[in-house]
């Protein structure tokens, strides 16, 4: 399983924002879609053993939202940002008055949740790893599982909190390359080294 965990930190939880000004007024919403696209979709296909956690914070707790998107249920998903940007608005929107997860949309999971809490238990999931540039090459991280449970950011960087809890539970950080890149990027970088991976244990 390819597990991912976007944090946005900017995004309005409400989903009060417009589609017009999707890397401004938005909070990067631009690129937390575009993690969404190059997470699951193919040239032809969706990746079904690929799922997406994202936090969006917003301060006091309480107010911050996940969404879950599971491969494996997900319809509706195309690869331009706009529509996916709609499709997580419409989510985040949904779900103002949810006092627990509910599923909006086939494969789309959204509900109340606490940040760091969240984060804490994702690390805890085998093959957790911490997407950063100092961390060791990703081509020296031998997967215990076949597969990753990967914690990144969207262009904020994690906060002293977030980092607090990624050190405390002791997950390996592994760099993609000596470069900052984008999110969506890392996604792309990321299933592209296992891609290969899986296609040498075949061969």
């Amino acid at each position: 399983m390819r597990q991912f965990l976007l944090i946005a930190h900017r995004v309005p939880v409400s989903g009060a924002f417009t589609l017009n000004d999707l890397a401004g007024g938005a909070g990067r919403m631009d690129e937390v879609a575009r993690v969404v696209s190059t997470a699951f979709t193919l040239s032809n296909d969706l990746r079904r053993d690929t799922e997406l956690e994202i936090l969006f914070v917003a301060p006091p707790p309480p107010a911050a939202r996940r969404i879950r998107l599971r491969g494996e249920r997900l319809r509706h998903l195309n690869p331009d940002e706009r529509s996916t940007a709609a499709l997580l608005k419409n989510a985040l929107v949904r779900a103002i008055p949810f006092d627990r997860d509910r599923e909006v949309s086939p494969g789309i999971v959204v509900g109340p949740v606490e940040p760091l809490v969240a984060l804490g238990e994702f690390c805890r999931r085998p093959s957790a790893i911490w997407l950063r540039e100092t961390g060791r090459p990703v081509g020296d991280w031998a997967d215990p599982t076949g597969g990753f449970a990967a914690v990144l950011s969207d262009p904020t960087d994690v906060t002293d909190a977030e980092a607090a809890v990624l050190t405390a539970e002791g997950i390996p950080a592994v760099s993609l390359g000596p470069r900052s890149m984008r999110s969506s990027q890392c996604v792309d970088v990321l299933h592209n080294e296992f891609d290969r991976r899986e296609s040498a244990r075949r061969a």
